[in-house]
């Protein structure tokens, strides 16, 4: 099997130009989704429309839309010089630690990223919820359900081969979708048909001060996260752009920065098309939330699964709720899948800036990402049973995201004004956009920490 961290002349591949050749090479934004849509749409922000109703809508499409900048520089880095995001990171300027001397960006990711296993484990226990209503066995039988789940994704990630990974997230995500649009069609034959008004009330910038610590969670967690930033290398190297490109030469020829910059706007359609597609579904289940949820005062934060289930059967009917219970479990999964095939990933890679093992060398990799595709579920199993609260646990994770994405900003920056060669860097337009991006991610970030400094 070809090592996809490795770049070499043989692999070298022109970029496509037409339209089926494109959407060939399209996906791991798609990865991204999926590990999105579990956490970030269908359990926080149901929960922020819940408590919100419509007038956060604007929040919930700006934290969708201006993420996407920082994302796409991560990629163009990831092409041009196939390095990973780990070291993008312990390339930063700044103190480094510890035996190997690792950066501190990379051990600063490395003990946020530790704590934020509580998200996960939030999904998990979601998982085991839902699966036990579907077969009413009460949550006695929860850990039970948990291990199954557990295993399963191990099953599939501990290979540590994208294929598999990339396809059952599309699969997933897809099916959900659909349901949950015809949820929100249905919706305007019942009491809680979405008005004009409606709409329009979500769109006047109105943030309600006793929801900022939800808010700022939410904003972290839908779209694309620091997290989720940092995996999007790793799904571009193992997709092939980066060896796809070819080694970079210590004299770049017009010809290489041609085929560079071709994968780089494959790599744009990719986040874009994705940016559209979780962006779409977020909408969704924030105006399932805020029409259903918000309007009869019911709130997922205190009986997840049942609550949520109500965005189905008060729009379809009572025969929707096992549709409804089944989809999540669908689309939860899917998000257990993604976020275990980059959790993998990123340790491995965090593990190798340590001196702990070498990343480069593709046996001792597959075998770190195998040991960690056990040992991280078998983390969130138990931190989900022990804990029992998957909506406060996402959001709890979701504003720990928020650090991580500063840490991101500060690496897009440097990767954009020290690290990107003339003949890459982008329009004035894109610049634009991550000036504006990144101030946004700032701003939040600031205002997360003055909330729970004063709180």
């Amino acid at each position: 099997m070809l090592n996809p961290y490795e770049r070499t002349l043989e692999r070298v591949i022109d970029p496509p130009t037409d339209l089926a050749g494109t959407l060939k090479r399209l996906g791991p934004g798609f990865v991204l989704s999926a590990s999105i849509v579990g956490s970030g749409e269908l359990i926080a922000t149901t929960l922020f429309g819940a408590r919100a109703g419509f007038t956060c809508l604007w929040l919930i499409l700006f934290s969708c839309l201006v993420k996407v900048a920082v994302q796409i520089e991560f990629g163009r880095f990831a092409i041009y010089s196939g390095k990973t995001s780990m070291q993008a990171l312990d390339e930063l300027p700044g103190p480094r630690f510890g035996k190997a001397r690792t950066g501190w960006a990379v051990w600063s990711w490395f003990v946020i990223q530790l704590l934020k296993t509580i998200q996960v484990a939030g999904i998990m226990g979601a998982v085991a919820g839902i699966c036990s209503t579907i077969l009413e066995l009460g949550p006695q039988s929860d850990l039970l359900w948990a291990v199954i789940a557990a295993a399963f994704s191990t099953l599939v990630v501990s290979r540590g081969i994208y294929g598999p990974i990339e396809k059952w997230s599309i699969i997933m995500i897809g099916l959900f979708t659909l349901m949950t649009l015809t949820s929100v069609i249905s919706l305007q034959w019942t009491q809680f048909a979405i008005t004009s008004a409606d709409l329009g009330s979500g769109l006047t910038f109105h943030l309600p001060s006793g929801l900022l610590l939800v808010a700022l969670g939410t904003f972290s967690i839908t779209g694309v996260g620091g997290d989720e930033i940092i995996t999007y290398n790793y799904w571009l190297i193992e997709k092939g752009y980066a060896a796809y490109t070819g080694p970079e030469p210590e004299s770049p020829s017009p010809e290489w920065f041609e085929r560079a910059r071709g994968w780089v706007r494959i790599m744009q359609i990719d986040a874009v098309l994705s940016m559209v597609c979780y962006t779409f579904v977020t909408a969704l289940f924030y105006l399932l939330g805020a029409a259903i949820l918000h309007s009869q005062q019911l709130d997922p934060g205190k009986e997840l699964v049942n609550v949520l289930s109500r965005m189905y059967t008060d729009s379809l009917g009572v025969w929707a709720k096992d549709l409804f219970l089944l989809g999540a479990l669908v689309v939860l999964l899917s998000t257990l899948l993604a976020a275990l095939g980059g959790w993998t990933r990123m340790f491995s890679d965090a593990f190798g800036r340590f001196g702990w093992i070498n990343f480069s060398d593709p046996v001792k990799r597959k075998k770190t990402i195998a040991v960690l595709a056990l040992a991280f579920p078998v983390i969130w199993t138990v931190e989900g049973m022990l804990i029992k609260k998957p909506a406060f646990m996402v959001i709890i994770g979701g504003s720990l995201t928020m650090l991580i994405l500063l840490i991101v900003v500060f690496a897009a920056f440097v990767m954009r004004y020290r690290w990107l060669p003339d003949e890459l860097k982008p329009s004035k337009r894109f610049d634009a956009i991550l000036w504006l991006s990144s101030a946004a991610i700032i701003f939040a970030g600031g205002f997360s920490a003055m909330e729970f400094a004063f709180k």
